[in-house]
């Protein structure tokens, strides 16, 4: 493991899992939270101003969408008003024109009777204020997972545009230790945002993350060589991955809000014998599936990990349900740890009150 101090938070759809993890002490006894995600935290200061018949202006920073999202066009539906900054806005969608035909102002002012609501990822100083009645100080070294779709360019599809960053990292050889950023490509406006919110942090996908964090458990781990599956099952989105001796060779991303267990089991079937598509996985609501052309199963790729808040979808099946250090919920925090190890480098300390 890492031997430095790293605040690691791995940010989800419903959740948003944080560990303080120390060095010098059993992981066990570091400090951890499972916290609303921040855009739950925005989604219920909506319906509040919903119930309230308040109009609401949004100002921060571009975020997760998801929860927030729906309950801004439940808002709206509701015959009441949504303004918003530029930034915020494009929590909504990257392209502002698409964000004003659904009903929502874009301005930089906002109005007197408005309710003000701030987007964004991270909030380290409220995190730092809430532990320091427990004596409580946060690691000066920061790394967050976050799922990002990118800025996909005009009239292209944001699942499609999403799974071209997959599908070129596989390509290229899918090395984990690739999925670690410093500097995010240009296009993942989300980790740029976490970015500006919290300078020097480490970025990662929370795919990544987890995939990471499944290696964590001894019995995932011993399966490497031969090949494995793993899949994390997050509150919105599922990933399926071909893993062996930290290299993906092909991979599926769906919205889990689509999957059975049976269907998920059938794709989990096809990955391995390399038959799943990304027209299938595409066609059905999904991101899509690509397998690198040189994958070939051979008698591995058999045991099939399991992390993420709905593992439950693979309750019938004999996957193992894997939990790092004991704890399936901190995976993506375990795997952000994991991955900061083995880069050998130290980030910028991250500023905070």
């Amino acid at each position: 493991m890492l031997g430095r101090p790293l605040l690691a938070i791995d940010i989800g759809g419903g959740t948003q899992d944080i560990l303080l993890y120390r060095p010098d002490q059993p992981l066990e006894n570091c400090v951890q939270l499972i916290l609303p995600s921040p855009t739950v935290i925005c989604a219920r200061k909506v319906e509040a101003a919903t119930a309230a018949r308040r109009d609401v202006f949004l100002t921060g920073y571009l975020m997760g969408g998801g929860a927030l999202v729906g309950a801004l066009r439940r808002h709206l539906a509701a015959g009441l008003r949504v303004y918003a900054t530029a930034a915020a806005a494009r929590t909504v969608y990257d392209d502002l024109d698409r964000v004003r035909r659904l009903g929502i102002v874009v301005t930089e002012a906002p109005p007197d009777d408005a309710v003000t609501i701030k987007t964004g990822d991270v909030d380290l100083d409220t995190l730092a204020a809430s532990l320091a009645p427990y004596g409580v100080e946060l690691p000066g070294e920061v790394a967050i997972a976050v799922l990002d779709h990118g800025e996909a360019p005009q009239g292209m599809s944001d699942r499609l545009f999403r799974f071209q960053h997959w599908r070129r990292f596989v390509a290229d050889g899918g090395k984990l230790t690739d999925l670690l950023y410093r500097r995010p490509p240009q296009y993942l406006t989300r980790m740029r945002a976490v970015q500006e919110q919290a300078p020097g942090a480490w970025l990662m996908d929370t795919g990544a993350a987890a995939l990471w964090g499944a290696l964590g458990d001894e019995r995932v781990a011993a399966h490497s060589g031969e090949g494995l599956i793993v899949l994390n099952c997050g509150n919105q989105h599922t990933i399926g991955v071909l893993l062996q001796e930290g290299r993906v060779w092909g991979l599926f991303e769906h919205h889990t809000s689509v999957l059975s267990g049976h269907k998920l089991a059938a794709f989990v079937a096809k990955l391995r014998a390399g038959e799943l598509t990304q027209e299938e996985v595409f066609n059905d609501g999904g991101h899509g599936c690509y397998i690198h052309p040189d994958y070939r199963p051979g008698k591995g790729f058999h045991f099939v990990a399991v992390t993420g808040p709905q593992r439950r979808l693979t309750i019938h099946q004999d996957y193992y349900w894997a939990a790092p250090f004991g704890d399936m919920m901190l995976s993506g925090c375990f795997g952000l740890i994991a991955a900061v190890a083995a880069t050998g480098r130290q980030s910028a300390p991250v500023k905070h009150q």
